[in-house]
């Protein structure tokens, strides 16, 4: 069978979110999150399920790192609960905060596990929320002066760090479809909160440099491959605008200083206009050393007038799919690659989420994931195939450590590589952890 060998100094790893694992929600003076308020707004989220408790890794933080300990990760992705340090989002400090997230860094390090620290994953304090929350400037601001007090806190303990995960996410999905927090459905406002989201991490880096931050600093982007249908060129187009949606849209002004025109016509066409101040692009192009990239499924698909936004329609080729209905697309992955080496140079590119939501049934004390299994061979071989085609490649980190609250499809999505019980909390390692343990020890994957 053929071997797939990685490079001795690749990053191997995991990633979480706070709100999806830590729980402890209304401890140790917390303020609320705009997750907390969605979570607990009847039928936005499936079962009713919420945050309070998730994972419960404020308090269960140390069995989780040994977790990761015993699974030989060198680098582990977590994010920074912003109303857990500023629990009014600005003002006063919250002290206990600050203090869980340095006893967790302390303890990582202890264990010779980097930590890459996420500033923002989604979790606006419900305060700045009630003036605005990312429509207005003012989040710009506070999200500045929130980042601040996290470089200072963590200079010299954090290697890696990232500025805002997924802003497609949480532009898009929280404020058009608004199937996430805050949960409102206008295009509009998603345009303007994508370019805030643009020009917080913009500041945020800003800070970073001037303040001479250690380590290398990036952001995590949603990815997606779309393969046209035909050589038409409406098909062509239409998964133009889907890739651009999901990359270009919040790199180009990075990387090029200007939002692809593209995509500023066809929001204009469906009735929302791109509003950009005097200066801010200066401020977004701030240099970064890498880019996060999150990834997870693609299609073929075509163009179908009045479609979504973006008047596009998937078409299923006897894709196999993984238990949340995303197809499993690894050549999708590889081009994804391409596509960012050949959009934006030879930028490093970490890749910060990668991972499969499987029907995980716990039989006799263990759970038997090969389906995680086959879908990680897939993507790590696509990942080599990248790295032999001398994309540079800094690391690999699968989503997720745990099972946990998967947003609004709450708990009953499961992607962990242990398996949680969400009634006693208990962590059970599945077949993918011990998989994925010889993977990392090994540096290479069996195909």
């Amino acid at each position: 069978m053929p071997i797939i060998r990685f490079p001795k100094d690749m990053k191997w790893g995991t990633a979480t979110a706070a709100y999806q694992v830590e729980g402890a929600a209304f401890k140790d003076g917390r303020g609320l999150s705009i997750w907390d308020t969605f979570s607990h707004t009847p039928g936005k989220v499936k079962n009713g399920d919420n945050g309070d408790i998730a994972c419960d890794s404020y308090h269960l933080y140390h069995e989780d790192i040994e977790l990761l300990d015993r699974l030989g990760a060198n680098v582990y992705r977590f994010s920074v609960s912003w109303p857990r340090i500023y629990p009014n989002g600005t003002g006063k400090l919250n002290p206990k905060g600050l203090q869980y997230y340095h006893n967790l860094v302390d303890r990582l390090v202890e264990k010779g596990i980097e930590p890459m620290l996420t500033l923002y994953h989604w979790d606006l304090p419900q305060a700045l929320q009630d003036q605005g929350g990312w429509a207005s400037r003012n989040t710009v601001d506070a999200f500045s002066q929130y980042a601040e007090t996290i470089f200072r806190e963590f200079n010299g303990k954090v290697k890696y760090w990232q500025t805002i995960n997924e802003p497609l996410c949480a532009a898009f999905l929280s404020n058009y479809r608004g199937v996430h927090a805050p949960g409102y459905q206008d295009l509009q406002l998603a345009v303007d909160v994508s370019h805030h989201l643009v020009l917080a991490h913009g500041k945020a880096v800003k800070v970073f440099r001037e303040l001479r931050i250690e380590g290398q600093i990036g952001t995590a982007t949603n990815t997606t491959w779309r393969e046209p249908f035909s050589n038409r060129i409406e098909d062509i187009e239409a998964c133009r605008r889907e890739i651009g949606h999901n990359i270009d849209w919040f790199l180009d002004p990075i990387f090029k200083g200007e939002y692809p025109q593209y995509l500023i016509d066809w929001f204009e066409k469906k009735g929302a206009k791109l509003h950009v101040e005097d200066g801010d692009m200066e401020i977004i192009q701030q240099p970064i050393d890498f880019i996060g990239v999150n990834y997870y499924s693609g299609n073929v698909t075509r163009f179908k007038e009045n479609t979504g936004l973006l008047d596009i329609e998937n078409i299923e080729i006897d894709y196999n799919h993984t238990h949340i209905g995303w197809p499993i697309y690894a050549d999708g992955f590889y081009k994804v690659f391409q596509y960012l080496a050949q959009r934006y140079g030879k930028i490093p590119l970490f890749i910060t989420e990668n991972g499969a939501c499987c029907m995980d049934e716990l039989v006799n004390g263990k759970v038997d994931d090969q389906d995680r299994i086959n879908y990680y061979k897939q993507h790590l071989t696509a990942v080599s195939r990248a790295i032999e085609s001398g994309i540079p490649i800094l690391g690999y980190l699968a989503w997720s450590l745990l099972d946990n609250f998967e947003w609004a499809d709450g708990y009953g999505k499961r992607f962990g590589l242990v398996y949680v019980d969400f009634q006693t909390l208990e962590r059970i390692q599945k077949e993918s952890y011990t998989w994925y343990k010889k993977v990392i020890a090994n540096g290479w994957i069996e195909i």
